[in-house]
């Protein structure tokens, strides 16, 4: 069974920070991330994706209302919404990349995979596919970061009750749209 100072359960924002400080500090890091991406809600389907998207919004406002201000004037102005998701996916890809080039840099051993205490100094690691294994760390921290809830009186279907993770990458735009919520990813979009 393989022995680190410190396991951090989540490579979120919080997870990935703790990973690369504890590194920096010499210790020897695990850091246990059940998404393929390092980044957590934050930089795969949160942040990051919703400030891409409204970047390419406010280019869009500023096109149909602000530009002729300035003398620029556009006739038959198209959104081209599967354009601006693979603007929003590149960007989301480089951002998680760069997380992962942190961890690779600072030695940081990454398990792909969800994490879950068996003791106080034990860390089961269930993968995707394949075998669970355990791992020993004298200090364990646990940043496992937020997920969509569902309200008992609206179920997702997929459909008309979506979560934000699928909102975040709709193929059609709405025409109108009801967010329960008004944390940061609900604000955002």
């Amino acid at each position: 069974m393989e022995q680190f100072d410190v396991a951090i359960i989540g490579g979120g924002p919080a997870g990935y920070v703790a990973a690369i400080r504890a590194a920096q500090l010499g210790m020897r890091v695990a850091l246990v991330e059940k998404r393929a991406t390092l980044g957590g809600t934050c930089l795969n389907v949160g942040c990051i994706p919703s400030k891409a998207l409204l970047e390419s919004t406010e280019q869009w406002e500023n096109a149909q209302h602000r530009f002729a201000e300035h003398g620029i004037i556009f006739t038959g102005l198209k959104a081209d919404l599967k354009k601006m998701m693979q603007r929003k996916e590149k960007i989301v890809a480089e951002v998680c990349s760069g997380v992962d080039f942190l961890i690779k840099k600072n030695k940081i051993q990454r398990f792909h995979g969800s994490g879950s205490l068996l003791s106080a100094s034990e860390v089961a690691i269930t993968p995707p596919s394949g075998e669970e294994q355990t791992i020993k760390a004298s200090r364990i921290i646990i940043a496992t970061g937020s997920v969509p809830i569902e309200l008992p009186t609206v179920p997702v279907d997929g459909k008309t009750i979506i979560t934000s993770d699928q909102a975040i990458a709709l193929e059609t735009v709405p025409e109108r749209l009801v967010v329960i919520g008004a944390g940061v990813i609900g604000l955002e979009l």
